[in-house]
Parts: C-alpha cells; sequence; structure tokens
C-alpha cells in the first residue's frame, strides 16, 4: 500500500513535525508528537485522577490545560470530556470532535507554536505520575483471531484437526471478566483452581503449575450502537476509540480441565493486564495495511463481514516483543526477549470482530474493550504464549541467565512493548504492559 491509498492522514502525521518538547523528538521515544496517546494519571501532590495526553517523557495534563487557557476554545463537550477522571466521556465523542482535538493539540505543542510557556506549566514528568484505568470498563470480550495461535494450540489436542470449521467464517470470542482488569504493574497472584494431573482419576484444588501470559492487542469501543442495531463493517472502525497492549494472564492446568464444554472460565478471570497509553485510531493511519490474504481453499467470507476498503486495509501493521526478566536476570539488571510478532498476521481485523459481535444486535458501550486473541505468527520466534513457545512444557525454553522454562515462576515479570514502523513516516510506540507472578499470601 502507497501513501497514496492511505486514508486519515493529515497533518498531523506529517513526519517532519518536532515539539518543543525535546524529549518528543529523540528516535528512541514512544510519544512523539505523530503520537499523542490519552491516559489516566495522578501525582503524589494531587491524586485527582485526570486526563492526560502522552508527549516524550512528559503529561500534559488537559483539565490543566484548557483552566489556564494555553489550548485553542474547542466544542464543550471536547473540553468537559477531558475534564473527567477515565476516557469513557471522551471516547463516547464522534470522530469529528476527537479529531479536532487531535489537531489542536498538535498544533499546541509543535516547536513553532506561539506562547508556549502556559502550556509548558501544565506538563507533568511521566517518572513522577501514576498511571491508573484509562476508562471504567463494563464489557469484557476476548477473541481468537491469529489462525497460527489456532493451529499450534489445535494440534496439542487434535493433531489431525487442528482448526474448528467456524474459525474461517467468524472471529471466536468469549465473554471475559471485567471486573478483574488491571493496569501495567498490578502484581499477578498466582491463583488456585481444579486441576487434573496426568494420570490422575479426579482433579484437585491446587496452585496452578502452569500460569502463562498471552500476547494480546487491546481495542477501546467508542461510540457504541442501540440494542438491536447491528454495526455494519463500513462504520465498524468508526466505533473504535483506540488500542492498548494486553495479556491475558492463563493458568493452562486450570484451562485443560475446566474448559469443556463452555471454554474459558476461571483459567483467565483471576487477571488481565493492559498498558496504561490509549493509541487513537488517528494515530495508527500511517500504519494501515491490507487485510489477511484468506487461502484459495477457505470459505467464501459471510456477506457482513466483507468489504472492499476492509480487503485493502483493514490490517494494522504493529510489531510486538515480549520480554521476560527472572528474579536472577533483575538482580543483574538484565532481559531476555523470547517472542517477537506482528499484529498484521492476524487473520481477522478490527472492524470484523466489531461488526461480529454486533451482528445479532448486542450493544457496545463507550470503554469496552475487546482483546485480539493471542498475537502468533508463522514462525518460532513469532508464538505469543508460553503454551507455544514451549509445547506445554515439553521443550522448555533456554534462557540467557543459564535458566530454564516451560511456565511462568514467581518473581517472573513478563514485559510487553509495542512499536509501528513504515518507512516515510515517524515511528509510534505503545509503552509496556508489564506484571511480576507474586505466591499468593499465606
Amino acid at each position: 500500500m502507497n501513501r497514496a491509498t492511505l486514508s486519515g492522514l493529515d497533518e498531523t502525521h506529517d513526519p517532519a513535525l518536532k515539539s518543543w518538547v525535546g524529549s518528543a523528538n529523540t528516535s528512541v521515544t514512544d510519544f512523539p508528537i505523530q503520537n499523542l496517546p490519552f491516559g489516566i494519571f495522578s501525582t503524589a501532590t494531587d491524586r485527582q485522577k485526570r486526563v492526560g495526553v502522552a508527549i516524550g517523557d512528559e503529561i500534559l495534563d488537559l483539565q490543566a490545560a484548557f483552566a489556564c487557557g494555553a489550548l485553542p476554545e474547542l466544542p464543550s463537550p471536547v473540553v468537559s470530556a477531558c475534564g473527567r477522571d477515565a476516557l469513557n466521556e471522551l471516547m463516547a465523542l464522534d470522530k469529528a470532535q476527537i479529531k479536532a482535538l487531535r489537531l489542536a493539540l498538535s498544533r499546541a505543542l509543535r516547536a513553532d507554536a506561539p506562547n508556549t510557556e502556559r502550556l509548558a506549566s501544565c506538563l507533568v514528568p511521566q517518572h513522577g505520575a501514576t498511571m491508573h484505568m484509562p476508562a471504567r470498563i463494563c464489557n469484557y470480550t476476548d477473541f481468537f483471531t491469529s489462525i497460527h495461535h489456532a493451529q499450534n494450540t489445535g494440534r496439542m489436542i487434535r493433531p489431525n484437526n487442528p482448526l474448528f470449521r467456524n474459525f474461517h467464517t467468524l472471529p471466536v470470542a468469549y465473554h471475559g471478566r471485567a471486573s478483574s482488569i488491571r493496569v501495567s504493574g498490578t502484581p499477578c497472584i498466582r491463583p488456585h483452581g481444579q486441576i487434573l494431573r496426568d494420570g490422575a482419576d479426579a482433579p484437585v484444588y491446587a496452585l496452578t503449575e502452569k500460569l502463562d501470559f498471552e500476547l494480546e492487542l487491546g481495542i477501546f469501543v467508542g461510540q457504541g450502537n442501540a440494542l438491536g442495531s447491528p454495526i455494519p463493517i463500513e462504520e465498524a472502525e468508526q466505533r473504535i476509540f483506540g488500542f492498548c497492549l494486553l495479556n491475558d494472564w492463563s493458568s493452562r492446568d486450570v484451562q485443560r480441565w475446566e474448559a469443556q464444554p463452555l471454554g474459558p472460565f476461571l483459567a483467565k478471570s483471576f487477571l488481565t493486564s493492559i498498558s496504561p497509553w490509549v493509541i487513537t485510531m488517528e494515530a495508527l493511519a500511517p500504519f494501515r495495511c491490507a487485510a489477511v490474504e484468506r487461502d484459495s481453499e477457505a470459505p467464501a467470507l459471510v456477506s457482513n463481514l466483507d468489504s472492499r476498503t476492509n480487503r485493502e486495509a483493514g490490517g494494522i501493521d504493529i510489531s510486538f516483543e515480549v520480554a521476560l526478566r527472572t528474579e536472577r536476570m533483575r538482580a543483574q539488571a538484565h532481559e531476555a526477549t523470547i517472542s517477537r510478532s506482528t499484529f498484521k498476521d492476524q487473520y481477522w481485523t478490527v472492524a470484523q470482530m466489531i461488526t461480529h459481535h454486533t451482528e445479532n444486535g448486542c450493544c457496545l458501550l463507550p470503554g469496552d474493550l475487546l482483546g485480539s486473541g493471542t498475537v502468533s505468527g508463522p514462525s518460532d520466534q513469532e508464538l505469543g504464549s508460553l503454551l507455544e513457545l514451549t509445547l506445554d512444557g515439553r521443550q522448555p525454553l533456554s534462557l540467557p541467565s543459564g535458566e530454564v522454562r516451560s511456565y511462568l515462576e514467581d518473581g517472573d515479570e513478563v514485559i510487553l512493548t509495542g512499536r509501528c514502523r513504515r518507512e516515510g513516516y515517524i515511528s509510534i510506540g505503545f509503552g509496556e504492559c508489564a506484571g511480576r507472578i507474586v505466591p499468593r499470601a499465606g
């Protein structure tokens, strides 16, 4: 896809733009002026949760910026939404208002912007801030959209028939537990559950011995839909506010016993971690790509999940990395990258997820969260879970520290990162989604 075919580009994506915030102009920052993600933060001296925008190593306090007149006048719904303690009201705005806010922020933060002194007084160093959940999440749905992940895990259970027939016709999903979603940095407490050990006749109630991560992309719903009103695929992307990193922590031994016949439950609901910054749909415009080309032998797409626009530009080119930091590595200030994968390999697009979710009339709400499902690629280095990386523990990972891992041990920390790159544009990142395993007290 060349520049001429990319849609949604405007002056905010100009690679020549620089910011008067110096840290936003480095090649390593996740948050150049071309990104401008939203999050919720507080500080030790002001514990009020409020909306911020990441710019380099700083956070622009939007409530303070509007209060002191440092930002241009915008419609009252926009100003009101920027004064809340969660992003739900901002997510509920129409796309024109969100784009107007993004444009105003871009112009105010550019190196040639006039009167930057007042806006500079509204900056807060990221290292001195506490990040909170970006939205009040009422509903959480986790999808299963990687054909590589589906084939890898399916072969472990059904070697001769790894994919169910419906995988090619719809993006499979289940309803997750919204109450246990937490922001990056929240410890992962090793859960108990019923486990049927190999060779045993009955399950036992015990601590999980197969604690795993799953690398996923989180998708925040913007404007929702009324009950009974499906969202056509042509409109689906207009209902997406933005994206975060998501770790769908999983207890594989619990999952193995409980998942038949209704699928995941307690093996997933003990914790889901997300990164604190929400990268908007608009920021990702330069990194759109074609959807995955379907195999010629695959069944034709059901009509409501197909469109020319989705085929040509429904994908998003995001590169992910998973790092593991053990207690030994932490003492040596090291970590090991154990996986690299790309979102453009997902079999189903975000638009198809939205459309399928609502095709029966199910209503989505601003701030609802969707998980993409594990992001795995075609090679052995592109696997988004230890279940795949170690073949369910049969081939343990050898780490640079001399340690081995079949599954996660207490003290291990998992760090997810994501980045978008495209020649001719400025690279943007997602920050990180991190969590450390801790034993259950008592």
